[in-house]
């Protein structure tokens, strides 16, 4: 590079005003330059070694102005090579242009020349197919001539020998499709329909192999083998794929649903059992049809069980959900397709056989029905059940209800007891469906279970209104039972039958809580008889009682005779009656008996007039007392459940000579009988006919005094049941009730 050039570039490398932080750059490298200067010369003794500072700073000087100078002088000899290279490709570019030009008028020209050719170019292509025609021109004279003879062997059903002559036709169609250019001769426009007869006849034949590998094994050979053959076939015709194969198995499981689900199921009611057993029968049977005889005339890979198997269930699946689409089913036909869906079919009877291989792989197969179609039915089964158990229920109830008037007394066991079916046909009704239920489902058999319970609650409560009903129209006069007091008696035992019975409503697993309910109805049902057959006796006792106590029944047992005459003469049908339930009927006729004693004896009737009355009083309560624990000892009640004793303990009260120590004695008696109130007490002292009012109101204190008795679990409500006049307020404790 020479020096002016040089001088040209040298400008360019000194800051400018332009480029701040190249000023700024050496502002700072001369304040670092004077500062290392002022630090080397700051001793005096460093002035001496200036010159050799001088000349090394000049030197390092001339070795980076000899670098910068060796870098551009590089620079500029790389850009005077590139602009040589830019010159050589420019000329190069040129050149290639100008060849193009010329390469594109011979183009045109070569198309000008070419479009001359066009017409040779068409005749040379029609005289190809020209000789090509004219050599296969036998052979196409015989095609419509190998097409009717091709279609007398579709319907003869030799489909073998009909496929090898469609083959022969096509293979010549495709020998002039390509020399004459994709042009269809009018002769082959009958080789579409005719292959499509031809699949259609494969079809026909697919669609009854059951029958075929009976009677005509050959034809299912063949028509199978013309599918499998077909479909290993390319042709180069532009045709769109037959896939016989594909149609073949597909017809196979049309035919076979045609055969056992083709027409719709319109069953009568109570008719589907019928139907489910024959196809207990038929599937089976024909599953084996398939194995022994089907499977042998297919390729391996057809899996003809396997089709069987899933073809049968999916077309009876698609049949029962069909079914439950359609009309409610009845509770019979519900039932039976539960049982068969669930245990018959799945059973070694059918999918489940020994016989049949594990290649049906029946474990693949789905539900028939679905947890939603099986909720149906058996929400179903259970309405209708319960429908028909009410209506079975409510006639049985009727039944009864209807000889409850008869002129006859209930009818009677081998043991002399009050006897009816009624119990028995209610358990028996309901005990069946609870227990045929349990050869379908658990839980079918807990809904029927708890249908069940709610029915016989149901009919409790019928049971009990008619009860109520019976007894309203006998009182008023409306309907007079001849024997009404037996028939409740009778009512009373089937009461008992129920109750001892009611446990075989219970399945195996079942909550024991499950009866509770049912239980509490029969307990509720046997107070109701209970309190009628009380009220009954209560309407004979009560006349009797109005004259007690009196002068009379003081000097005379005769009152109570009546009573006890009465009453043996009402209870002397209970020996019909069964256990527990007389010895309960027992204890409440006995209690019923003594609380219509206290009653009068609380009616203030009689006042005794001195000590020798109450001495009266006290013995007849005595003798009264022992007369009613002999009466309904004699009737079989136990003496331990006897209320007869409160007579004992107010026989001490009226006895007792020294009013003064009342308080005790009534002290005492509010611990044997808890619920024995200020009144009673009140009227038991005006029965004695002695004590002052200070000597009433210490003895009435006493039953505040000390801690008060508890109710014991077994205590059994008297004086709480017996009703008081009110007491003259002279009479209370200032914090009584009556003050």
């Amino acid at each position: 590079m020479d020096s002016a050039t040089k001088d040209e570039m040298q400008p360019s490398l000194l800051p400018g005003p332009e480029w701040p932080e190249q000023e700024r750059a050496e502002q700072l490298a001369r304040g670092a330059a004077l500062k290392w200067a002022s630090g080397i010369f700051y001793r005096p003794e460093q002035l001496a070694r200036l010159g050799q500072y001088r000349s090394r700073e000049v030197q390092r000087t001339c070795s980076l102005e000899a670098r910068i100078k060796s870098v551009v002088q590089s620079y500029l000899e790389g850009v005077k090579t590139g602009v040589w290279q830019l010159a050589q490709a420019f000329e190069a570019v040129q050149g290639t242009r100008e060849a193009l030009d010329q390469a594109h008028g011979l183009l045109q020209g070569m198309a000008e020349a070419t479009e001359t050719l066009k017409p040779l170019r068409e005749q040379v292509a029609q005289h190809k197919q020209l000789q090509v025609l004219s050599q296969l021109l036998p052979r196409l004279r015989a095609v419509p001539a190998a097409v009717a003879h091709t279609r007398t062997l579709i319907g003869a059903q030799r489909l073998l020998e009909a496929y090898v002559c469609l083959r022969e036709l096509e293979q010549l169609q495709e020998e002039t499709w390509a020399p004459l250019g994709g042009l269809e001769l009018p002769v082959f426009e009958g080789l579409g329909p005719l292959a499509e007869a031809l699949g259609q006849a494969v079809e026909a034949a697919a669609g009854v192999a059951g029958r075929l590998a009976r009677e005509d094994p050959a034809l299912l050979v063949a028509a199978v083998r013309v599918a499998e053959v077909d479909a290993r076939h390319t042709t180069s015709l532009e045709l769109p794929p037959r896939d016989w194969r594909r149609r073949c198995l597909q017809a196979l499981q049309e035919g076979l649903e045609r055969t056992h689900f083709g027409t719709p199921l319109l069953l009568e009611p109570g008719a589907l059992a019928g139907w489910l057993e024959a196809l207990r029968v038929a599937l089976p049977a024909e599953l084996a049809t398939a194995e022994a005889l089907v499977a042998p005339c297919c390729p391996p890979h057809y899996k003809v069980v396997r089709l069987w198997a899933h073809t049968l269930h999916s077309g009876l699946r698609r049949c029962l959900q069909q079914l439950l689409e359609g009309p409610k089913l009845g509770a019979a036909d519900a039932f039976a397709l539960l049982h068969w869906t669930l245990h018959v079919y799945l059973g070694p009877e059918m999918m489940g056989s020994l016989e049949l291989g594990p290649e049906a792989d029946v474990s693949q197969l789905e539900p028939l029905l679905t947890p939603e179609n099986i909720e149906q039915l058996e929400a179903m089964f259970v309405t209708q059940i319960q429908v028909n158990v009410a209506q079975w229920l409510q006639k049985a109830l009727d039944g009864e209800v209807a000889e409850w008037n008869r002129e006859q007394e209930p009818g009677t066991d081998s043991s002399g007891f009050y006897h009816s079916p009624l119990p028995a046909i209610v358990l028996q009704i309901l005990e069946e469906n609870i227990r045929v239920t349990s050869l379908v489902s658990e839980s079918l058999q807990r809904r029927v279970h708890g249908m069940a319970l709610s029915e016989l609650g149901t009919f409790l409560r019928s049971f009990s209104d008619a009860l109520i009903r019976f007894s309203r129209d006998h009182i008023r006069g409306e309907a007079m039972a001849p024997h009404y007091v037996p028939y409740l008696l009778a009512t009373l035992n089937y009461q008992s039958a129920l109750s001892s019975s009611v446990s075989v409503l219970q399945p195996d697993g079942a909550a024991s809580g499950d009866l509770a309910p049912v239980e509490a109805g029969l307990d509720e049902l046997q107070r109701r008889i209970c309190r009628l057959v009380l009220e009954a006796l209560l309407a004979e006792l009560q006349p009797l009682f109005e004259a007690l106590p009196s002068r009379r029944w003081l000097s005379s047992p005769e009152l109570l005779d009546d009573v006890c005459e009465r009453t043996v003469r009402f209870c002397q049908d209970f020996r019909r009656v069964r256990n527990p339930a007389v010895q309960l009927l027992l204890a409440e006729a006995e209690r019923t008996v003594v609380l219509q004693y206290l009653r009068a004896l609380m009616q203030g009737r009689l006042v005794c007039r001195g000590a020798d009355e109450r001495i009266q009083a006290a013995q007849r309560l005595q003798n009264d007392a022992a007369q009613l624990r002999e009466l309904f000892l004699g009737l079989g009640l136990e003496e331990s459940v006897q209320c007869a004793p409160v007579l004992l303990s107010l026989r001490d009260l009226l006895n007792l000579r020294d009013p003064m120590l009342l308080g005790l004695e009534v002290a005492g008696l509010r611990q044997k009988f808890p619920d024995v109130s200020e009144d009673h007490v009140s009227a038991l002292l005006d029965l004695r006919g002695d004590v002052s009012r200070e000597q009433r109101l210490a003895a009435l204190s006493s039953l505040q005094a000390g801690p008060q008795p508890s109710l014991s679990a077994g205590h059994r409500a008297l004086f709480s049941l017996v009703p008081v006049p009110t007491p003259a307020l002279s009479s209370c404790l200032p914090s009584g009730p009556c003050a």
